[in-house]
């Protein structure tokens, strides 16, 4: 079986870190996978991606640096998911991860004019969304964590807006039969997104209250198993493609 692997872009904050782990180890309880089944590659550090043949699937995490920076590494990283878009590679972006996916295949992505979203928010499935392979199994309407400071402004061309909010009209998007973006955090727990208030409680937007923001907080399961069904997604690809063993190597 080809693996699957988590492309890491950045850290949680320490704080968070320390009490719950991090980005990647979320997107692995999500899949339902353990540390030794999937192999993590530290793409801010500049570690050598593999051969995207050589994959089965690939989920690219949240990070804390902003995709409009450019840097070194989210050039590289970008270069690398065109080819992965561009050779059927079953690819979820979430965040940062659906941020850079939308700019490497030609979207725009900038600040939010509104500021930063944070909280736990409903989002609505467009008709697309209700015939996708990955988000059609979602309520029609559903609930999901979320912090993000910027956004994807225009969508690469070809793409398939899934799902959105009055705020935030690029919740979800899809290129070609099996890549993604997920603006929303569908790895945090209510734990999580509490503590991300904590460390965003002096820079709340529209002058937000902590307590109102809190107080909505709730659990959001049918946005959680959206990392399952992605993975099972990947490894039913591969069956078709020929693959017997359905275990992560």
């Amino acid at each position: 079986m080809k693996p699957f692997v988590i492309v890491k872009t950045g850290s949680t904050f320490p704080a968070i870190r320390q009490r719950f782990g991090d980005f990647e180890d979320w997107m692995m309880e999500g899949c339902g996978l353990s540390p030794a089944e999937v192999p993590v590659i530290d793409a801010m550090a500049g570690e050598v991606l593999p051969a995207v043949e050589d994959l089965s699937g690939v989920i690219i995490t949240g990070s804390p640096a902003m995709v409009t920076d450019r840097t070194d590494w989210m050039q590289a990283l970008s270069a690398w998911i065109v080819q992965a878009v561009q050779e059927d590679l079953p690819l979820l972006g979430v965040c940062f991860g659906h941020q850079l996916l939308a700019q490497a295949m030609g979207g725009q992505v900038d600040y939010h004019p509104g500021g930063r979203e944070i909280g736990t928010v409903e989002i609505r499935l467009t008709p697309a969304g209700r015939e996708d392979a990955l988000l059609g199994s979602l309520p029609r309407t559903f609930t999901a964590h979320v912090t993000h400071a910027q956004t994807v402004i225009r969508l690469p061309e070809k793409a398939l807006r899934l799902a959105g909010n009055p705020f935030e009209n690029h919740h979800a998007f899809r290129l070609g039969e099996s890549a993604w973006g997920v603006q929303f955090h569908p790895e945090f727990t209510a734990k999580i997104m509490h503590s991300y208030l904590g460390e965003y409680a002096g820079a709340l937007p529209h002058g937000g209250s902590t307590e109102a923001l809190t107080a909505a907080i709730g659990h959001t399961e049918a946005a959680n198993a959206l990392l399952k069904r992605f993975f099972d997604f990947c490894m039913e690809r591969n069956r078709k493609a020929g693959f017997t063993n359905c275990e992560v190597d």
